[in-house]
């Protein structure tokens, strides 16, 4: 069986699915080929699992910790196949959501395989999708543009064996019906540091293995050193510049014994499991990009700043490009490709100006250049930095670790990035991300009146600060 679109896009992720109610606003007829669930990782592996299982683990903390709120509990127990199922329910809320918005918007969902096709009967250019569903039929979508949005999966070491009971990914840890006494996570990335901060709070004993200097080495240092801080004075312990010896991550007896060397120094560490967080691989494999000239650099699709591939009715979005990978990137990289194809003259996307958020406690948020970034690229910096201490509402939650950090151009005052670890920063980046979309100075954003008391009023000072004009702090 055959059936013509506009445009047929192959991955029903967060991009995938936002790019096709993109298309079908702007009038085109549009299918959607999805193998597993709607959603994708983000919904069902990433994203929101994740965040409902750090949410359970907030609660959890703040509950053991209320005599300081003036509130005595007695009792107090984790259950966590309650919080599991709390996380099913939530995921599952969503995907009937995105189930609906298909339906709302007239788009067509295949579930199945999809593989791209080249030039064929059906159609005399590469660019048509074949797909096998789970009866066994095979249908043929033919498109005149194609959009890949197959996502990523979890990376190992090489030499590493993923056995999914004792060595972990993030996909088997998310799917736990009992928490482990001890873990060692092996990436002190944002999924590391997260996880890291999510076990804490549940009870168990975390060690973290990072290869870089630094925590989260896509951050500015100084949010990196602050979150070091926090999560060892938590308990956490973590190993900098240091590196895991693959073959000698051996389980046995309900055990994992692994062998780093850092700096030199080589030392045995021993865990109920272990968690690998190193990254994301794209996924382009099996899905029929031999038969067409799009061109794989370094493991991911090569596109222009519309996400076209080598071929010009081909574009890709998401994860399987590379970049940041990101949510709300993969869904703007959706749009801009839509839009391309349908001659909006979208802008191109610039990667600094997106917002990035960490949710650990207290959670990470920033945009823009890092200090050391912007001194790279030539900029004569001058920088603020605000702590939440004093702030009310911070002493109000019983949260108030962290800091608001901006960075400016002395000479054009251009705002060039704001760093903010602290209490629900990820809430209110925002603000700083639009501040530096239109171009406003840390003065205009100072001037601009925020209610008291609320976190967001150290935005305020901290760009009132650069120019050394803050009033509370």
């Amino acid at each position: 069986m055959t059936h013509t679109y506009d445009i047929v896009v192959l991955g029903g992720g967060t991009g995938g699915y936002v790019a096709a109610i993109r298309a079908a606003q702007l009038g085109r007829t549009v299918a959607v080929v999805e193998k597993d669930k709607l959603g994708g990782t983000c919904l069902h592996r990433g994203c929101i699992p994740s965040k409902s299982l750090l949410r359970s683990a907030e609660v959890y903390a703040t509950m053991k910790e209320s005599e300081s709120y003036g509130i005595s509990t007695s009792g107090v127990e984790l259950h966590f196949p309650k919080v599991q199922e709390r996380k099913s329910g939530i995921v599952e809320q969503i995907h009937k959501g995105v189930q609906y918005l298909m339906k709302k918007h007239k788009i067509d969902v295949f579930s199945g395989n999809g593989r791209v096709i080249g030039p064929s009967i059906f159609s005399p250019r590469s660019g048509a999708v074949s797909v096998e569903q789970a009866d066994g039929e095979i249908v043929t979508l033919v498109p005149q543009h194609l959009i890949i949005a197959t996502g990523s999966r979890p990376r190992s070491l090489p030499g590493l064996s993923i056995d999914g009971t004792h060595v972990l990914t993030s996909d088997e840890a998310l799917e736990l019906e009992s928490l482990p006494e001890s873990i060692v996570i092996i990436g002190g990335g944002v999924i590391g540091v997260e996880w890291a901060s999510m076990l804490n709070d549940f009870g168990v004993d975390v060690t973290v293995v990072e290869y870089a200097d630094r925590l989260v080495p896509t951050e500015d240092a100084d949010v990196s050193k602050e979150l070091l801080r926090l999560l060892k004075k938590r308990g956490v312990k973590v190993l900098t510049q240091a590196k895991v010896i693959a073959e000698t991550v051996t389980a046995a007896e309900g055990a994992v014994t692994l062998k780093v060397e850092q700096q030199g120094e080589l030392k045995e560490l021993a865990a109920e499991k272990v968690l690998v967080s190193v990254g994301r691989e794209a996924n382009v494999e099996g899905i029929g990009l031999e038969n067409t000239d799009v061109k794989i650099d370094k493991g991911f699709i090569r596109v222009n700043e519309f996400m076209q591939t080598a071929e010009s009715h081909i574009y890709a979005i998401g994860d399987v490009i590379g970049g940041l990978q990101l949510a709300h990137v993969a869904s703007h990289e959706g749009i801009i490709a839509v839009e391309h194809i349908c001659g909006h003259n979208p802008e191109a996307m610039e990667a600094h100006r997106v917002p990035r958020c960490v949710y650990t406690r207290p959670e990470i948020a920033s945009v823009g250049w890092t200090e050391e970034q912007a001194k790279e690229r030539g900029f004569d910096v001058k920088t603020a930095k605000v702590s939440f201490k004093p702030l009310g509402k911070a002493l109000v939650y019983g949260e108030n670790d962290g800091f608001v950090k901006v960075i400016a151009d002395k000479s054009t005052n251009d705002i060039l990035g704001v760093h903010m670890i602290g209490p629900h920063v990820t809430d209110y980046i925002s603000e700083a991300a639009l501040a530096q979309f239109l171009n406003a100075t840390p003065w205009e954003v100072g001037q601009t009146i925020h209610p008291h008391p609320t976190l967001s009023e150290l935005i305020a000072e901290a760009m009132l600060a650069v120019d050394g004009q803050s009033i509370n702090f």
